[in-house]
């Protein structure tokens, strides 16, 4: 348990006070860019001696700062200005000061015992006010030692952060408000010429299994001679994909994110063999130029999935099976001849004399890669390297797997080179789970919002508050508390371009989450898992209700495939089952003509996708918010097609709801009131005309959501 006292902030507020995402406090809101001024206001007793702004800020190295603050006209009002730093980097903040020790308006819990001293009479004690996790508006909270930031410390007491990012941050603008669709190329569609003997006859290795139906359950035994490999193959093409255009474009869907396409030995392909061609049981680079040239004509991009923190062993570059042509690194160390891949890795003799060599997290089939070796560098990066060859074949960018566990430097020339060969409209994403504005890996806190590496990463931490919220661990204000925690940590180009998602092939499925199974590694128990009938409905409600507030949210919302006819599956590769086409019951159905109608609704309306944000209720089970224009104008200062402001209410809760909502353009409110029977009947989900004649109650229903589009 942590020594450092705190206080419910409720006992704080009147006298002793910050809240950094109010204007009276700081002013401006959030990430800020580089040598931007920032106005920071702080409430304090007015018994308070020597007040104290202090601070920290870097990137690999810190140095540490403090500023006296200045008493305002307002009696116990301070302040500061400051000028934030001239590179990109992280700066923590928080406020010390002493008080008399036996104040009376201090908390019971900070208080000592007074005792006279030669100079004043009475003793003094020194306490610091830092940030809170969960609190409203970003308030903070009192501790008697001072917050730890330190990239190896526990980061308890907590500080206020501003990401200060580099000025000439721009992310593309597809990516912003974008309506993404992610596929595992195995398991989402076959061609209609797709011929089994064929899917055979391409790659027979012995370690692999081929299905000759569809609709086989995945494999999670393998071969007897050789175990589990996650070798099993559908057929799922990119051809296929193509002829599936039109149906995802009637979801809305603007970006293809296309799990590993190039070939592999396995079905997941994280396991690269070569990375400048289509596996071809995709059907081979031709495949994707094809399909390339299908989305442009339906104003769809692609963004491919890059792995370059391994390879597979089984490739043309490490080839520790021989399958290859050529010398592989393995056979050059093992047996001393020349590979030009033989840099890319790192080996070692082991004790028995035998070969030995890193591998991603012990993996042996994934030899990890030396992404500082400039001769892989220039293989990824230089002329006909891996970015020139998919950006020139038309890709959009790159989804980069594992990301935190690559060099900062070599994200940064990613995505200078995405950016060189796409004249700036490439888009880089990483695969960062936690919090990438503070993320600390490998001994120091990383480049990743600063904007030089990333446009954006994947929303794992927006799953995570969503999921909370839904499954009723959390309340909605703990909700937006973290989710206006992240806005305010995020510079606003990334926050837009957040690749926000509720499932993915290495998580469990949305609806099966929300059944709150039990954590298990028993496969055989993953495999069975359903939802209880009894609980479809209300499951498959707040699976919608999870979509819809995805889409209706700043950032780029992102679908599983499969998550629009409410597919179920727990850990990989039960999340990673193939797509029942023709196979579709009533309630599948039913959700599809549901996702539909969100994703029309984005569509058709921008401030839905760069419009500006509001949170307008968020207490026990209810979550609202708008998304509107000003005057025309998105949150980009650019003029916008569509509705003027849209707005959300989510109930998760199992009783109605009754919603007084403000209709009146710029005084936006919406409180829970009682059902007095005047409420506006709700035959749809949607109020596609909005509610007129000024502030008017509506219903919620259990576990509904209401959209409401002015």
């Amino acid at each position: 348990m942590p020594s450092a006292k705190t206080q419910n902030h409720k006992n704080n507020k009147a006298r002793c006070m910050h809240a950094s995402r109010l204007p009276e406090y700081r002013q401006p809101f959030g990430a800020r860019p580089c040598a931007s001024s920032v106005d920071i206001f702080f409430d304090c007793y007015k018994e308070a001696s020597n007040v104290t702004f202090c601070y920290t800020y870097g990137l690999y190295n810190f140095t540490y700062h403090e500023e006296p603050m200045h008493p305002t006209e307002e009696q116990g009002r301070y302040r500061v200005s400051l000028m934030l730093p001239s590179e990109p980097s992280i700066l923590f903040y928080w406020f010390r000061f002493n008080v008399p020790g036996g104040l009376s308006d201090l908390p019971d819990c900070f208080r000592t015992t007074v005792e006279g001293d030669e100079h004043s009479g009475k003793s003094l004690i020194t306490l610091y006010y830092g940030a809170a996790p969960d609190l409203k508006d970003g308030e903070g909270t009192l501790y008697t030692e001072p917050p730890r930031v330190g990239v190896d410390e526990d980061k308890y007491p907590y500080a206020f952060q501003i990401t200060v990012y580099n000025r000439e941050f721009k992310t593309p603008g597809f990516l912003k408000g974008a309506m993404i669709y992610q596929i595992f190329p195995d398991r989402f569609a076959r061609d209609s010429s797709f011929d089994y003997q064929k899917m055979i006859s391409i790659d027979d290795r012995q370690e692999r299994i081929y299905h000759n139906s569809w609709y086989e359950d995945v494999d999670t035994k393998g071969k007897p001679e050789t175990g589990y490999l996650a070798c099993d193959f559908y057929g799922g093409s990119l051809k296929g994909i193509e002829e599936k255009l039109d149906y995802l474009k009637e979801l809305g869907i603007t970006v293809l994110y296309l799990n590993p396409i190039f070939e592999a030995r396995s079905s997941h392909r994280y396991d690269t063999a070569d990375y400048l061609n289509v596996d071809p049981i995709l059907g081979g680079t031709e495949a994707f130029i094809s399909l390339q040239k299908a989305c442009s004509e339906r104003g769809i991009r692609i963004v491919l999935d890059g792995v370059f923190s391994h390879t597979g062993a089984d490739s043309k570059y490490f080839n520790k099976f021989d399958r290859y042509e050529g010398t592989g690194a393995y056979r050059a160390f093992r047996d001393g001849e020349e590979s030009r891949y033989r840099s890319w890795y790192n080996f070692y003799r082991n004790e028995d004399g035998s070969v030995g060599y890193r591998s991603w997290w012990g993996f042996p089939d994934l030899p990890d890669i030396n992404e500082n070796d400039l001769s892989y560098r220039g293989f990824i990066f230089g002329e006909g390297g891996v970015v020139d060859t998919w950006t020139s074949r038309g890709a959009s960018g790159f989804r980069l797997d594992v990301s935190d566990e690559l060099p900062d430097s070599f994200i940064r020339q990613m995505r200078q080179t995405v950016k060189e060969k796409t004249g700036g409209e490439g888009a880089v994403i990483g695969e960062v789970w936690e919090d990438a504005s503070n993320k600390c890996s490998y001994g120091s806190y990383r480049d990743f919002m600063l904007g030089n590496t990333h446009d954006s990463v994947m929303g794992y931490t927006f799953r995570h508050i969503i999921l909370d919220f839904l499954c009723g661990y959390i309340d909605a204000d703990i909700a937006d508390a973290r989710l206006e925690g992240f806005r305010e940590r995020y510079p606003m180009e990334a926050y837009y371009s957040m690749m926000n998602l509720v499932s993915s092939h290495d998580v469990p499925r949305i609806m099966t989450a929300l059944s709150k199974p039990c954590d298990t590694d028993d496969r055989d128990i993953q495999r069975g898992f359903k939802v209880e009938a009894q609980h479809y409905d209300v499951i498959s409600s707040l699976s919608k209700m999870a979509f819809a507030l995805q889409t209706c949210y700043i950032g780029a919302s992102c679908i599983y495939y499969g998550d629009e006819i409410l597919m179920e599956g727990y850990k990989d590769p039960f999340n990673r089952r193939t797509y029942p086409w023709n196979r579709l019951d009533q309630r599948q159905q039913e959700a599809l003509l549901y996702f539909r109608r969100i994703a029309r609704i984005r569509t058709e309306n921008e401030c839905l996708r760069t419009g500006y944000y509001k949170t307008l209720l968020a207490e026990g089970g209810v979550f609202a918010f708008v998304r509107y224009l000003k005057d025309g104008r998105d949150a980009f200062g650019n003029e916008a097609s569509g509705s003027r402001a849209v707005i959300f209410v989510a109930n998760r809760s199992g009783k109605p709801v009754y919603v007084d909502v403000s209709e009146h353009y710029g005084d936006y409110g919406c409180k829970v009131s009682e059902d007095d029977g005047e409420i506006h009947p709700l035959s749809e989900q949607f109020i596609l005309g909005g509610i007129l004649g000024g502030t008017r109650k509506i219903g919620i229903r259990p576990f509904g959501t209401t959209i409401l589009i002015y």
